[in-house]
């Protein structure tokens, strides 16, 4: 997964408030861990609130949790509020459709390909959930 992409932060923020449940994650402070702009880190929260998967709260006391319990958000609830595919983007000139009957193949055989391994990522995702990560960060974190 790329470090920059939207998915990565997403999966990062949300790691934080599964392991500290309670505690509210401030924008400013997931963006200085991402290496990023708060206004980044929030247009992506935006995302997972529109789909249910975190809330906010403004002024001193406010910063982001978890909406629903984390063992009820897997990887494909992430993947899919992001809507940010890792193999089934639309090919380059789809919109005009290459006047070569070999290039128009090509492109349907490489779609159809990438939809299947879509389907592949997004069922595997879908078997991981927020809280068997944070569980394995924490098994882990109290071994070294």
């Amino acid at each position: 997964m790329k470090r920059d992409s939207k998915l990565s932060l997403a999966l990062h923020a949300l790691g934080h408030m599964a392991a500290q449940p309670t505690r509210p994650l401030r924008s400013e402070d997931m963006a200085t861990a991402q290496n990023t702009n708060p206004v980044v880190v929030r247009r992506v929260l935006g995302l997972l609130r529109q789909a249910g998967l975190v809330r906010s709260a403004k002024g001193h006391d406010g910063g982001w949790w978890l909406a629903r319990d984390a063992a009820a958000i897997t990887v494909a609830d992430v993947y899919r509020a992001i809507g940010e595919p890792q193999f089934s983007r639309p090919a380059k000139g789809a919109e005009n459709p290459a006047h070569c009957a070999i290039e128009r193949r090509l492109h349907s055989t490489m779609q159809t390909a990438l939809l299947q391994a879509e389907a592949v990522l997004t069922d595997a995702l879908s078997r991981v959930t927020l809280a068997q990560i944070a569980q394995e960060v924490a098994g882990t974190a109290s071994t070294t």
